[in-house]
């Protein structure tokens, strides 16, 4: 019995460190240039499109994800940086990273302007 157990805890421990590795060799940050667009609707929301590479790879790569498939994210924008969600866009097969209007206030961001972005992966 305390054989089983112990190979159990083995078992455990070796998918915890498997799972681990495979996290730490996962690519964590991402910087690209994306066009900001406006959302049609009363609401006003702006966002930008994570490159469909780039998505591919977050996608195949993230195995945890939070509600309606959203990744946790810091973002980097100009000197503004800030913690947030990107989200999947069946539609267009990529992340959609929605920009508050504190940020776009602050580095003067306005749609249709591109800008670089840098993200990195808190997931």
């Amino acid at each position: 019995m305390v054989e089983k157990i112990l190979l159990a805890k083995l078992f455990v421990t070796e998918i915890a460190l498997s799972s681990k590795c495979y996290n730490s060799f996962m690519k964590r940050n991402y910087t690209f240039s994306s066009k900001v667009w406006l959302y049609p609707g009363m609401a006003g929301w702006h966002f930008v499109g994570v490159p469909k590479a780039e998505s591919t790879a977050i996608k195949n790569g993230v195995k945890v994800k939070a509600g309606f498939g959203s990744i946790p994210v810091e973002v980097q924008v100009g000197a503004q940086v800030w913690t947030t969600s990107i989200f999947p866009d069946k539609k267009s097969g990529q992340y959609l990273l929605p920009l508050k209007a504190i940020v776009r206030k602050k580095g003067g961001i306005y749609a249709d302007d591109t800008i670089q972005i840098r993200i990195k992966l808190l997931a």
